[in-house]
């Protein structure tokens, strides 16, 4: 074997070409550095004072209440989306195209156009608000349950697809056994699906928290910035940079926290290689 060629074999412990290296260098200090430099401007100090103000705690419990609901509601729905995802092998190429496209739009759509479209499904003059208004004087935007409806639309997609992913993986031999003995479709969801599929849900489901912890484009236009009411954590942060820099970067702080706080406990799913 040639001297190259053994490099090339190294596997994964060989040397990278510099312009590779450099250019990596380059795209790690464009997602690390930001972070960093919102450690190192933090005011420590005062963190404590600023996570005690009023304002904050009202954010901090809508926000995790808001997302906990959110994330209640993608379970019960997403979980039938994602099966349907996972077992839509017989179904016609072209059903399977557009329910897929309608589960990733959300993923790639800029949030502030989920809130408009919200707004026109769901406004006093939507297509469905303007008749919860004028039948049962329902008006739905710029509430909390407008809240949880704007997180439930972008955080659902990161749970069909943990789910339809665990779905697809899990072997099916034990499902095939129990409708063999008798059981119904419904019963074999329930008793052998769901238990085999656990793990991909409760991950879904933690991604699912985050993503609605840290919604902020379709709240604030759905649901407005509404103090104790749909001022959430983001918006809340936002809001602060104007007035208030540092418990802006304390708010910061926090969701930052959550987010490492999800990384490392899904790390064994999603990060197979790195061990704590």
């Amino acid at each position: 074997m040639t001297a190259p060629t053994r490099r090339l074999a190294s596997g994964p412990g060989g040397r990278l070409a510099w312009p590779i290296a450099a250019l990596a260098a380059v795209a790690l200090a464009l997602l690390v550095l930001p972070l960093l430099s919102l450690v190192l401007r933090a005011p420590w100090a005062d963190l404590p004072r600023l996570l005690a103000r009023e304002s904050v705690l009202q954010a901090l419990v809508l926000s995790f209440g808001t997302a906990l609901a959110a994330t209640a509601v993608c379970l019960v729905l997403g979980v039938p989306l994602a099966t349907a995802l996972a077992r839509a092998s017989g179904w016609p190429t072209l059903a399977r195209r557009l329910l897929r496209a309608a589960v990733t739009v959300p993923l790639v759509l800029p949030p502030v156009v989920g809130g408009i479209a919200l707004l026109q499904l769901l406004g006093r003059r939507g297509v469905v608000g303007g008749l919860l208004d004028d039948w049962f004087g329902i008006a739905v935007p710029f509430t909390t349950g407008a809240v949880v409806i704007a997180q439930v639309f972008v955080a659902m997609p990161f749970l069909v697809f943990a789910v339809e992913g665990a779905l697809r993986t899990a072997d099916r031999r034990t499902e095939l056994a129990a409708a063999t003995l008798g059981a119904s479709r419904w019963q074999v969801f329930r008793h052998v699906t769901l238990p085999l599929v656990a793990p991909g849900v409760a991950a879904g489901a933690v991604l699912c928290f985050s993503r609605a912890l840290g919604e902020f484009g379709a709240t604030i236009t759905f649901a407005g910035s509404l103090p104790g009411v749909t001022r959430t954590l983001p918006i809340a942060s936002y809001l602060a940079m104007q007035s208030d820099p540092d418990e802006a970067i304390a708010l910061a702080l926090l969701l930052l926290a959550v987010s490492i706080t999800v990384l490392v406990g899904l790390r064994d799913r999603w990060l197979p290689g790195v061990r704590g």
